[in-house]
């Protein structure tokens, strides 16, 4: 597992550890898992899915943004978290 920060320029919207991340890439999806390598990405318009410590997975339309893998976290900032 590993730490997932989401942010958009008004407000965290997810915090948590999760067990994976799936996310719209500007050249195409991927995923991340625990102990990812270092990774910087622009994200497009397109869903985020979290599986989340319990295996529920929750799915988040982000319109852009950029996605950064550390070894410990990642972090989301998004332009914005459409409803």
């Amino acid at each position: 597992m590993f730490e997932l920060t989401i942010v958009t320029p008004e407000k965290k919207v997810y915090e948590g550890l999760v067990h994976s991340l799936k996310a719209p890439g500007e050249e195409g999806a991927f995923q991340i898992l625990s102990h990812h390598a270092p990774l910087i990405a622009s994200l497009c318009k397109g869903e985020l899915v979290i599986e989340d410590q319990t295996h529920q997975k929750i799915t988040l339309k982000v319109v852009g943004g950029f996605l950064e893998v550390s070894p410990t976290k990642v972090s989301v900032l998004a332009d914005a978290i459409e409803e």
